[in-house]
């Protein structure tokens, strides 16, 4: 079987961009909900808030390493599998992954070393300052990022001249037409991740009687974020919707599965779709809906699939279901923030225990959330990699063979598979400690001893029945 160097590249670079994807999602919500921790430890001088900070600073430092780790190689791929492309674009993608790196990653860097080691080593004023930094930083890195992956949705400010792009117009090119939105949807998208994380954990505490104030704090705080944010998201949605009609109606017409443009389009709730014979099967949907969300009219008009060529036209199947599993995960969160708002009104909130569960399981979802997005985003351009002006094929690397593309991504799915084990290990140790007394943070040297030494986890030694020893947990026993 002849291996397809296309085929394996899209599939390499889906599965670095999907690991990678998960952890600056979570990253960039966290490291706000962290500044907000230390400017209420600042401003109340309550060691609750100082205790709450300190332990999501851990767990901050091992998924921002994860998060570091796995993106750096993605640069890479754009000379190894896609250098056509990459020479194609430099005008506009040179300089703007540059300005991600002067901009936000030297930021980042500067003032997470005092964010994580800071702690009574710098003024409180200072450490506020920095958490308030990494927490910017995350954003800028947001918003360079997206301004070149939109640019790729809907290119503007350009022009393509003998296989070159030619950057005519700055503010076009980075504030292109669904930039806007894509960048408030992935704002909240973040925000939505770090408050269902930190209530799930929470939550799951809760369940075990332990550190109660301190993660009732937790959960009250996330719940009243969740209770706007979730809500938001779904309006900032329909806003993206519309923008992607009107600027990518293929990858609409194949997240409804519409094949024929008409009219009274229904929402389908449950269908089959059958691209090699245009059609669905077993269709279950409700009537005109689709056109009422869409065009805000009940006979609206909804492009269909057919108004491209078959080769022109996203794999749909992945398209379909992805934009319904990330619906169905959207619906849920809302339902889960409304019903914290009905427990709490009746003072039942931290006592009910189904509702507890439902958090640490909820403490997942935005992650699937997340993924399903990015699927229907990047699988529903395809063929295009710049929409409508360059396509895939068009963008690989000339010389790269199958055999070299598939190497390469079993290289990845190894290495991924490593680092994941080493940080759920890490962050399991964190969780499992969990929030620790202010004098039990402290470290046996001023210095960090080896990378990730910011989510240390104090054990000691201490002797067995029969003399061998034990090492266990530093808070554990009755210390």
């Amino acid at each position: 079987m002849e291996l397809d160097p296309l085929i394996l590249s899209r599939i390499q670079f889906a599965f670095v961009v999907s690991f990678h994807a998960i952890f600056p999602v979570f990253t960039i919500g966290l490291a706000s909900y962290i500044a907000v921790l230390e400017g209420l430890a600042f401003k109340t001088r309550n060691p609750v808030w100082t205790k709450l900070s300190s332990f999501w600073t851990k767990v901050f430092a091992v998924v921002f390493g994860m998060g570091v780790v796995s993106g750096i190689v993605m640069s890479f791929q754009f000379g190894t599998n896609w250098s056509a492309f990459s020479q194609a674009s430099a005008n506009f993608l040179g300089p703007i992954l540059s300005y991600e790196v002067i901009t936000a990653f030297f930021l980042e860097a500067a003032f997470l070393g005092v964010l994580l080691f800071g702690r009574d080593k710098v003024p409180a004023g200072v450490h506020l300052f920095a958490a308030i930094m990494v927490a910017t930083g995350t954003f800028i890195s947001s918003f360079w990022i997206l301004a070149a992956n939109s640019w790729m949705q809907t290119p503007a400010g350009v022009e393509f001249r003998e296989g070159v792009f030619h950057v005519v117009s700055w503010s076009e090119a980075i504030f292109n037409p669904s930039f806007p939105y894509r960048f408030m949807h992935m704002a909240l998208a973040s925000f939505l991740t770090g408050g269902f994380v930190v209530a799930g954990v929470s939550a799951w505490y809760l369940l075990r009687g332990r550190e109660v104030e301190a993660n009732r704090k937790a959960l009250s705080m996330c719940l009243w974020l969740l209770l706007f944010i979730a809500p938001a998201q779904a309006v900032v949605g329909d806003f993206h919707g519309l923008n992607t009609l009107e600027h990518q109606p293929t990858k609409v017409a194949a997240m409804e599965g519409n094949w024929e443009t008409s009219r009274n389009v229904p929402l389908l709730l449950f269908a089959i779709p059958d691209q090699e014979n245009q059609t669905n099967h077993f269709e279950i949907g409700i009537p005109s809906l689709a056109s009422l969300i869409l065009t805000h009219e009940w006979d609206g008009e909804v492009p269909g699939l057919n108004e491209v060529a078959v080769e022109e036209q996203p794999p749909v199947a992945i398209v379909f279901w992805s934009f319904r599993i990330m619906v169905g995960i959207g619906v849920l969160m809302i339902l889960f923030a409304l019903a914290g708002l009905v427990l709490r009104a009746g003072g039942r909130l931290y006592k009910t225990r189904w509702y507890l569960q439902g958090m640490r399981f909820m403490s997942i979802a935005p992650f699937f959330a997340v993924l399903t997005g990015w699927f229907v985003t990047e699988v529903g351009r395809a063929p295009w990699l710049v929409y409508g002006m360059m396509t895939q094929a068009e963008s690989v690397t000339p010389s790269l063979t199958g055999g070299m593309a598939l190497f390469t991504l079993i290289g990845y799915i190894v290495v991924y598979a490593l680092v994941f084990s080493a940080g759920v290990y890490y962050l399991m140790r964190v969780l499992y400690v969990g929030l620790e007394d202010a004098d039990d943070e402290e470290h046996a040297s001023d210095r960090p001893a080896r990378p990730l030494s910011a989510a240390h986890v104090p054990f000691e030694i201490e002797s067995g029945s029969h003399g061998v020893h034990q090492a266990k947990p530093a808070n554990e026993g009755g210390h």
